[in-house]
């Protein structure tokens, strides 16, 4: 497990609670998920799922897979899908967890049954698309867990955790109580200052995410090829994966500067963005609703002392602060996005000056062990309550 943040040897005995992702974990979700338990000193969680995936080293931890061995396994597993049967192996009430926290809509949904089997409380945390996809809420035929079990899910969960206010508003028109849902934002590591000898000059412009629609990424390539019309030489350096990579690539063929980089440890995340003019972070609204909360990769960027500029969408707001942590733009704009980085290029001042106020706001507001530190608490008010519930 995670190492948890060092306590008194005199503390009360730590209680476990479940962690619920239904696969363990795609490498763009480990670091985040990673940090959210890390200050974390009453409560140990256990990571529980139904599927490995390739970020599971990542996430540092060894987790209890749901069903037995070989083919019995893949049976419990569907069972438990379809019909909420807990399998015989794991023996999660051994455990005597205290809590369930699901990570995204769609594993609350599936962890519903956990907690209702074991009369435990389940916290649901909801991070962009599983908010604002308009698939997941519109009526079907044969309609998808999630949708099956979604006036369920509002009814019987104890919390239902956001990442951003833009994300609350969606659910709550969604028809989730709002008295239930609260704004918790992620933590960022913060032992990474600001270098300039490791970082050398900022001479490239950064992106850092998944290779998908609502991240904007063509908007950005457009910028960068009206920059290099215009003299400017900038490199664009295109970090992450996704379904969308071979058409990015054909889209900029054209540009004389720019590299693509796979997926990258975020110790090594960090030594690209303090060699950053700035991190962009273009995001839109996808055709189908798909939409960000608040890009972790935002917060890294404050924290490593690289200004962001980001789009006037979603939770970006609510983090970066225009012409003092960066820079915040219009959605779809090209240009808007261009405008920033000629300024940017032209006062290298101002860069640093940015840089120096985005890594103060994330020291203020993003601590990762103080975030951490505050999630715990919610979880033991919650179970506090259920003990009080049933004295």
């Amino acid at each position: 497990m995670v190492e948890p943040a060092t306590r008194n040897p005199e503390a009360r005995e730590r209680e476990t609670i479940l962690a619920y992702r239904d696969r363990l974990v795609p490498r763009s979700e480990a670091n985040f998920l990673r940090r959210l338990y890390i200050g974390f000193e009453r409560l140990d969680p256990i990571w529980v799922g139904r599927h490995r995936d390739e970020g599971l080293p990542d996430l540092g931890v060894e987790p209890m897979l749901l069903g037995r061995q070989r083919f019995l396994g893949v049976v419990d597993r569907e069972i438990f899908k379809h019909f909420g049967i807990l399998p015989p192996v794991p023996d999660l009430r051994a455990l005597r967890p205290r809590l369930v926290h699901a990570h995204f809509g769609r594993g609350g949904a599936l962890a519903l049954p956990i907690a209702q089997r074991l009369k435990i409380p389940l916290v649901v945390s909801f991070y962009g698309g599983d908010a604002t996809k308009n698939r997941h809420y519109r009526r079907h035929l044969l309609p998808a867990i999630f949708k099956r079990r979604l006036a369920e899910l509002q009814r019987e969960a104890a919390l239902f955790i956001c990442v951003s206010n833009f994300i609350r508003e969606k659910l709550i028109a969604r028809g989730f109580p709002s008295e239930k849902v609260i704004v918790h934002r992620f933590g960022v590591n913060l032992d990474s200052p600001q270098d300039p000898s490791d970082a050398g000059p900022a001479g490239y412009v950064l992106f850092a995410g998944r290779f998908v629609e609502k991240k904007g990424i063509g908007y950005l390539i457009e910028a960068m090829r009206r920059l290099e019309t215009e003299g400017r030489d900038l490199r664009l350096v295109l970090i992450g994966n996704g379904p969308l990579a071979n058409e990015l690539k054909r889209a900029t063929a054209a540009l004389k500067h720019v590299e693509f980089v796979d997926w990258v440890p975020n110790s090594e995340l960090r030594r690209w963005m303090r060699g950053a003019l700035a991190l962009c972070v273009p995001s839109v609204q996808a055709a189908d609703g798909d939409a960000e909360g608040l890009p972790t990769v935002v917060l890294e960027a404050m924290a490593a002392g690289t200004p962001v500029i980001g789009s006037r969408h979603a939770g970006i707001g609510e983090a970066v602060e225009h012409e003092r942590t960066g820079f915040l733009v219009e959605a779809q704009d090209p240009e808007a996005l261009a405008a920033p980085l000629r300024r940017l290029s032209d006062e290298p001042g101002l860069r640093r000056q940015l840089g120096e106020n985005a890594r103060g706001a994330a020291i203020e507001h993003f601590d990762a062990v103080k975030q951490s530190q505050r999630l715990e608490e919610q979880f033991l008010s919650i179970i506090a309550g259920r003990r009080d519930d049933r004295s």
